[in-house]
């Protein structure tokens, strides 16, 4: 069964809880040695730091696909000039503190949590793990290994290859289209020694952002942090890279997969973070979800779980998923739905209902401090703002009907579908053609 991703991919555009608001100072930002900080009070005795690299998967070639999640993975696993592996550990353990980092499109990110009353304990092994780590040649093998175990578990979900056949067909040649995990080949080939320079060269300030979810004095914050990146170098100025995915036709490409059942997965257009359309389009695809949902599973019975989502990044699309017997009928009964709403528009009640779902949502998804440093940290990567994870909630309740209405017809346009199953049971042109196809006739048998 597909993950509901929708709401996943809105991690970037979270507000925090107006409860948690409410006992919380206000979130401020400072410059430390060229280095941005973003502080928000947290209100508690928890204490969170995110130290951001910018860049994901901008930053590497196709060859070297799944360095930088190594590389993250690499400095809690393979310990540190001072501590080894179990040495490191057993101290964050001590303390019942915890590390680790990940890496997505558009970013990494390098995290600690801690009680405020360890973070004396934690900083030194947090700082050492980022400045100083070993890289280990035996670890490091190790982790290599895991992650060449997790990509073939991927390689053998039907979910996780449509999805991947998707992105490498939309964006051949692209950087969306390497995956931050990797390929078998590309991660085998990568040592503990190449690895460990790669490292070195995105931990510089030109790629940093820190930010902290905690009670802490901002003074003691100020020179933590400048004692951390005075071991980090500048680096050359750097700026992500933003792209925009509009096909200019609708397209088909098959490959025969022995699944229980087939695949169908469709990418097209999305407005880029920061632009007019941007929220608009958010709740559109939440609603138009909802749509698609309810007309291919309650009224047609083509599938257990269809779905839409809008994924936001520094190259923002959307996407249409399903699992089907009759991918024939699913192409049909889709577009009829897409011209039915171009044409007819979305409803009030709908909107009014799908802001209070949403902000609902954003509340109850912020409510720990990790939550609400990945909302800030993700709204200053790819937004250029981190103040709209605090305000994005008034800023949903502007949205019109007509605004929603406008950006559905603007990005919901030519489709890049991919297909994985049967190849007789889809027919391309039903996918390709211009005109809305007809719905087959249900067969009566004799």
């Amino acid at each position: 069964m597909k993950k509901i991703i929708h709401y996943i991919v809105i991690t970037i555009i979270t507000a925090l809880p107006f409860s948690a608001q409410a006992q919380m100072g206000q979130a401020y930002e400072m410059m430390v040695n060229g280095v941005k900080v973003i502080v928000q009070p947290s209100g508690n005795e928890i204490v969170v730091v995110q130290t951001i690299i910018k860049g994901g998967v901008e930053n590497y070639p196709a060859n070297k696909a799944g360095i930088e999640s190594l590389a993250f993975t690499a400095l809690t696993e393979c310990g540190t000039t001072k501590d080894d592996k179990n040495s490191f550990k057993n101290k964050l353990d001590k303390v019942s503190a915890q590390m680790y980092g990940s890496t997505n499109m558009d970013f990494g990110n390098f995290s600690m949590n801690c009680i405020k009353g360890d973070f004396e304990t934690v900083w030194p092994l947090y700082t050492a793990a980022l400045t100083t780590p070993a890289f280990d040649a035996k670890e490091f093998d190790r982790i290599k290994q895991d992650a060449i175990t997790n990509i073939r578990a991927n390689e053998s979900n039907p979910d996780a290859a449509i999805d991947k056949m998707a992105k490498q067909t939309a964006f051949t040649g692209k950087n969306y289209a390497k995956d931050p995990g990797g390929t078998v080949e590309t991660v085998t080939a990568l040592t503990a020694a190449a690895t460990k320079a790669y490292w070195q060269s995105i931990f510089t300030k030109s790629r940093l952002v820190i930010v902290i979810v905690a009670d802490l004095d901002r003074k003691m914050i100020e020179e933590k942090v400048k004692d951390l990146l005075a071991k980090v170098p500048a680096g050359t100025p750097f700026k992500l890279s933003k792209a925009s995915y509009t096909p200019t036709t609708n397209s088909f490409k098959s490959l025969q997969r022995e699944n229980a059942t087939n695949y169908v997965q469709g990418i097209t257009s999305g407005p880029q973070p920061g632009s007019p359309d941007f929220n608009a389009f958010v709740l559109a695809m939440r609603i138009f979800s909802n749509k698609h949902f309810i007309e291919i599973r309650t009224k047609n019975g083509l599938s257990y779980a269809p779905g839409a989502w809008f994924s936001a990044g520094t190259t923002s699309y959307s996407n249409i998923y399903v699992t089907t017997t009759d991918p024939n009928k699913y192409i049909a009964v889709v577009r009829q739905l897409i011209d039915k709403i171009k044409q007819e528009g979305f409803a009030e009640d709908e909107l009014k209902n799908e802001k209070t779902g949403y902000i609902t949502n954003v509340f109850y998804r912020q409510e720990t401090n990790e939550a609400q440093a990945s909302s800030l940290a993700s709204n200053e990567v790819i937004h250029g703002n981190w103040k709209r994870s605090n305000t994005i909630s008034n800023d949903m309740k502007k949205v019109t009907v007509a605004d929603i209405n406008n950006a559905f017809k603007k990005y919901i346009n030519n489709i890049t579908w991919v297909y994985q199953g049967d190849p007789k049971k889809a027919t391309p042109n039903l996918f390709t053609q211009k005109t809305t196809p007809k719905v087959p006739e249900e067969k009566k048998g004799f």
